[in-house]
């Protein structure tokens, strides 16, 4: 059983990044504390996205960008990304076994998960074009 010690500090960069359906960045969770009346430092939002990104209470997206996002929901799902905007969807769809049984064949691995980045563009951007 994982002890866990939550600060008020790491209970509400929690609790933004539950509250959060777009994938925030650090920085977008600075932002949103400041704005709920937080003013703790840079370096204490870090320290607890990544304590709870080690507790597995949140997931740390490297989606090919500068920085990280970071999402609450921990459930099994892969993510879009627009290439115009940069907008970061759920996908709710599974990534087959049979993939993983490939590539599993082909670098000798025992793969243990898989988490597929999809790129393309957002309906939004497709209608401003």
């Amino acid at each position: 059983m994982k002890t866990l010690n939550l600060t008020v500090q790491r209970k509400a960069v929690y609790d933004v990044v539950r509250a959060s359906e777009d994938h925030p960045t650090a920085a977008e969770v600075m932002n949103r504390l400041v704005e709920q009346g937080f003013s703790f430092a840079y370096g204490t939002v870090y320290n607890s996205l990544r304590y709870l990104t080690d507790k597995e209470m949140i997931r740390e997206l490297k989606l090919g960008e500068a920085a990280s996002r970071y999402d609450a929901k921990m459930d099994d799902h892969q993510h879009i990304i627009c290439e115009v905007c940069g907008r970061v969807d759920e996908v709710m769809s599974a990534v087959p076994e049979s993939w993983t049984h490939h590539v599993a064949a082909e670098t000798g691995y025992d793969v243990h998960h898989a988490h597929v980045v999809f790129g393309g563009v957002c309906a939004q951007c497709l209608l401003k074009k």
